[in-house]
């Protein structure tokens, strides 16, 4: 955990609530709610990894993109840095998003196949460092491809000539050209094969402790999280069941479900 336990994201008693469709319609009557989100509640610390994991379907994606209100809570509240992010206007929230960035779990659907990749990359900064020459903005993006590994001959390529491995590279490349202090990153290793997927959670490593960055990693996978993680919260059926320290969560487990997916992982990569 960070040693200055500063607190950078706090979630307060969140809630999201969807109802179920039939065929065309959504059948908005009670009893065919869900909870998607179940009044949540956890902190994020300045520098850490804080893992979210559980099975499909248990709410993480969807409480994910609550934290950036690209899904609007129907209750509860985020801090962020000290500024209520429920309570800001969406325009206010698209500033405040060139702190928070995301990365997504499809590196295929994730990326506009129209544009190159370098202009991919540096599109954050036309939107957020609009002062920025262009020539300026294709210079900072050829810097942060390089860093991830990427040639500086790519940013004239497009996506379609990439492996997935790749770009998700590019994708980590525009979540971090904005030097954001929070990394929301959504399966980011789940639709790569195991040997690229390791590869990329080391990359995620060493860009957390030269950007100082914070990360908040959603995933299925324990022995994903066990490689990463400072604290693991897990999730089933939209509410936390257990949260704790990655060696506690992982070698101790209280919870039932907890003991339910670690028995059914071989054995755990333990960072």
């Amino acid at each position: 955990m960070a040693n200055d336990q500063q607190i950078l994201l706090e979630a307060i008693d969140l809630q999201k609530n969807f109802h179920r469709t039939s065929g065309a319609f959504a059948d908005t009557t009670s009893q065919n709610k869900f909870t998607a989100v179940d009044a949540v509640s956890f902190e994020v610390f300045t520098g850490e990894t804080f893992a979210i994991v559980g099975e499909s379907g248990c709410g993480k994606t969807t409480l994910a993109r609550m934290l950036l209100r690209l899904v609007e809570p129907d209750a509860g509240k985020i801090i962020f840095a000290g500024r209520e992010l429920t309570a800001l206007s969406s325009q206010e929230m698209r500033a405040e998003r060139r702190h928070l960035q995301m990365v997504f779990q499809d590196p295929y659907a994730s990326l506009n196949p129209r544009m190159r990749v370098g202009e991919i990359v540096a599109e954050p900064l036309a939107i957020h460092e609009p002062k920025l020459t262009a020539n300026e903005r294709r210079e900072r993006a050829s810097a942060m491809l390089r860093r991830v590994g990427l040639t500086e001959e790519s940013a004239s390529r497009y996506p379609h000539e990439f492996s997935g491995g790749q770009r998700q590279r590019i994708g980590i490349a525009r979540a971090l050209i904005l030097r954001p202090k929070l990394v929301i990153a959504d399966e980011p290793v789940s639709a790569l094969d195991v040997s690229v997927g390791a590869q990329m959670l080391v990359l995620l490593r060493e860009l957390q402790q030269e950007f100082g960055l914070t990360y908040l990693l959603i995933s299925h996978s324990l022995p994903v999280v066990a490689q990463v993680a400072t604290r693991i919260a897990v999730m089933r059926a939209g509410k936390f069941v257990e949260l704790g320290a990655a060696e506690q969560i992982l070698r101790h487990p209280q919870h039932p479900y907890t003991k339910e997916l670690l028995a059914a992982v071989p054995e755990l990569p333990l960072a």
